[in-house]
């Protein structure tokens, strides 16, 4: 009787858990039922039974970690900051941080917040509240910017924060965060699970996400690219990848260990992606692998381009005979000329040979207690935000 009414409730329950309408409420009705049978079962027949019922409740709450387990962040919960520090970008996500009262809300939480200038020095920022005693800082605004942050706070021996106040935010999106609750996003200040995640370098340079070379660095060098995306890159690419577009001056290592110097696209990232669009990355589902995640398109012609046009909408880029990955925790990019790059979606140039590396474990980072994990793919589904389902965590498990 104990194993049917354990086996009846658990089923019933996630029944409920996943259902809707009619369904959902009758697969909870038939969950509280199973359970309060086995409760009159159990006072009926006195302790072997509740023996037996709490020993099933405790394998059916293991197999659950062991099952969903994989799909958590480990980390610890910390205590409240002591001295929170929140530097804020107004300008950033088309105005998120006075959308959401961020100002207040981090007040309202004892943090201290620096709103940034159009000509503010971030990275002196950052040092500034270092030096001031920080233990704790966030950084509110585009993905570029944090990486900044998270520098400074990585060499200070610092936690971090990360608050989704910029246009896309695919680090809070790694990090489990829910985007949509920006102010939330404050509670990492408060009692929250700290993890230690790796960062990427290119030179000097830390990133968070990824570097990327090739056609769309060099579109995103255009000034005129921030404000008009679409035609900025319709303009670059027949010069970029046309018919007579020059060949790729990028030498590195492939995943055989032979030059090549084909790449029209070369994507390097902090740890690797779930890839199967080019218009929506995917996810990455560790962040504390120590590994760069490498990715290499070539585009040999109109056949090419057409079998690549082909496969983007229905998020099968990763079967296009042109599209090289693998893994490795350093990687070298050389060139006869600067190299033109985007950091974390920053237009750069830099002097060759670009040295990457992973850091692994470098940064504390702080995510609250309610955040709701991370996310994976669905099989099948287009790796876009729209293909992404979300791992319901609670408190202890964000």
């Amino acid at each position: 009787m104990a194993v049917v009414a354990v086996s009846v409730a658990t089923t019933a329950g996630w029944t409920a858990l996943v259902g809707r309408g009619l369904g959902r409420a009758t697969a909870a009705a038939v969950a509280v039922a199973a359970l309060g049978g086995l409760l009159a079962f159990a006072g009926a027949v006195g302790v072997l039974s509740t023996l037996v019922t709490v020993g099933l409740l405790a394998a059916s709450q293991g197999g659950a970690r062991a099952a969903f387990g994989r799909h958590r962040p480990k980390g610890a919960i910390v205590r409240p900051a002591r001295h929170g520090v929140l530097l804020l970008n107004p300008r950033s996500g088309g105005g998120a941080a006075e959308q959401h009262d961020l100002v207040n809300e981090a007040a309202a939480r004892g943090v201290r917040v620096v709103v940034l200038t159009p000509d503010a020095d971030l990275r002196a920022l950052a040092e500034e509240a270092a030096d001031d005693g920080a233990d704790v800082i966030g950084m509110a605004g585009g993905d570029g910017s944090l990486g900044l942050v998270a520098d400074v706070v990585r060499r200070r021996g610092l936690a971090f924060v990360c608050v989704p106040a910029g246009t896309r935010n695919h680090f809070a999106l790694d990090l489990g965060l829910d985007r949509a609750d920006v102010a939330g996003a404050l509670d990492g200040f408060e009692a929250a699970i700290e993890r230690h995640i790796d960062l990427g370098q290119v030179g000097e340079r830390v990133f968070v996400n990824n570097v990327s070379l090739g056609a769309y660095a060099e579109i995103i060098q255009a000034d005129s690219y921030r404000d008009a995306k679409v035609g900025t890159a319709a303009a670059k690419l027949p010069e970029l990848l046309g018919p007579d577009h020059a060949p790729s001056d990028l030498r590195f290592l492939g995943p055989d260990g032979r030059v090549q110097s084909n790449a029209d696209v070369l994507l390097v990232s902090n740890n690797s992606y779930h890839l199967h669009s080019l218009g929506g990355l995917g996810i990455r589902s560790r962040l504390d692998r120590g590994r760069l995640g490498l990715v290499a398109l070539s585009v040999g012609g109109a056949r090419d381009l057409a079998a690549l046009l082909a496969l983007e909408p229905v998020g099968a880029i990763d079967r296009f005979r042109g599209l090289q990955r693998w893994e490795s925790p350093t990687f070298r990019v050389d060139s006869a000329q600067p190299v033109s790059i985007g950091v974390d979606g920053e237009a750069l140039s830099l002097a060759p040979p670009l040295l990457f590396r992973s850091l692994p474990g470098a940064l504390r980072v702080r995510v609250p207690l309610h955040a709701p994990g991370v996310r994976v793919l669905r099989p099948g589904v287009r790796g876009t935000v729209r293909g992404l389902i979300r791992v319901a965590a609670g408190k202890q498990g964000a």
